[in-house]
This record gives structure tokens, sequence and C-alpha cells, in this order.
């Protein structure tokens, strides 16, 4: 009994190489940036009474120019509030707890408004919220350059996954997201334009920027 030569199954197949990743989604607009900016502006008077005490710190890279508009915003609501007296840099780089696992990092510089933090409400103002730690590398670095009153949290993006018990008191937009899943922050200081996007995890399970 002869047989015929074996036909390849039919079925289909697919390669990693051609897998298709979806476009990433814009969350936010230009619009929606500038809205909940001036929404936190708001709440961070609300809070603190005309915001006389006040001392917004910006993380690099993206929450120095955060800290900037909203300090313009606070301003604007406040006319006897001085934007550029209101803003400061935190560096957190040598208080990070990934040092051992990440390549050498650039040091920032901290910069203080005039009369530093002592006795003040400190703001510290970030893009995006994630795990936590590098808020909590913050709190440290506050530590050693003076003693506040108290410390705020603002985010643009408050996406979830905490590994600590932080928490922010004010947020641009909460925004659920899988680990996997990679969120991005436009600033038009940085990036030239203004927008929050989320990418879809790569065909190698990364999330592509």
């Amino acid at each position: 009994m002869t047989s015929g030569p074996v036909t390849p199954s039919s079925g289909p197949t697919f390669s990693d190489a051609n897998a298709s990743v979806p476009d990433p989604v814009e969350v936010l607009g230009a619009t929606e940036i500038s809205r909940a900016l001036t929404r936190i502006a708001h709440e961070i008077l609300e809070r603190n009474k005309g915001g006389a005490d006040l001392v917004l710190l910006g993380i690099p890279t993206r929450g120095v120019p955060l800290a900037r508009r909203l300090a313009e915003r606070l301003a604007e609501v406040e006319p006897g509030l001085d934007a550029a007296a209101l803003v400061g840099t935190l560096d957190v780089t040598m208080h990070r707890d990934d040092l051992h696992r990440q390549p050498p990092r650039v040091i920032g510089s901290t910069n203080l408004p005039d009369g530093g933090i002592d006795g003040r409400v400190v703001v510290l103002v970030d893009d995006v919220l994630f795990s936590g730690r590098t808020i909590r590398a913050a709190l440290d670095a506050i530590s050693d350059i003076g003693r506040p009153r108290a410390v705020q949290l603002a985010a643009l993006v408050d996406r979830g996954h905490r590994e600590l018990p932080i928490r922010p008191d004010y947020v641009g937009k909460n925004l659920p997201t899988s680990l996997s899943e990679r969120v991005q922050v436009r600033l038009a200081e940085i990036d030239g334009d203004d927008a929050v996007v989320i990418s879809q995890p790569g065909p190698t399970g990364e999330a592509r920027a």
C-alpha cells in the first residue's frame, strides 16, 4: 500500500514578528490636561487657605514643567502669589532604591525657592504615579534639605499598581492600567505637544513607547 505526500496542516500560523500591536491611545489631550491642572490648582488653594506658605517641588523630568504650570494658575487665582517664587525642583536620584539594578544615572539638581521649605507646605508634583517608589525617594530627599510643616502630592495621572502605602492628594486623572501597559505623558516644554498616551504590550510582551 502506498501513500501520497504528507500535506502540512492548513490551520493558521502566527509569527510573533508579524503580530499586530494596537496603536497607542490618547487618553488626555491638551485641553483635558489644561483643565485638570486648573482644577488641581483650585483644590490646592482650597485646602491650603490661599497658599501663602506653599512650595511646589517638581520631580524631574516632567514634574518640573507641571509644577510651573500649576504655580501660574495659583497666581492667576490668588494675585498675591508670585508664581516664580512658588516653584522649585527636587532631584531624587540618590534616594532611589533601584540604583543597583539600573545603569548609572545623571544626578540632577535640587533648587528651592527663597526661604527654603522649613515650616511650609510642600506639594510634590509628578506626571505619573505608579508604584510609589519615586515618591518614597522624594520624601527621603526632602528630609535631607528641610522640615516642612506638611507634604502633599499632586500627580497628573494615577495609574494604580501601588507597591507602597502612598496616595496622591490631587489627581488629574485616575487611569486603570495593566502592569504591561505603558503610560506616557508628553508636555510641550519637553516633547513639543501635550498628551497622555497609553500603549499596549508589543509582541515580546513589552509595552511600546
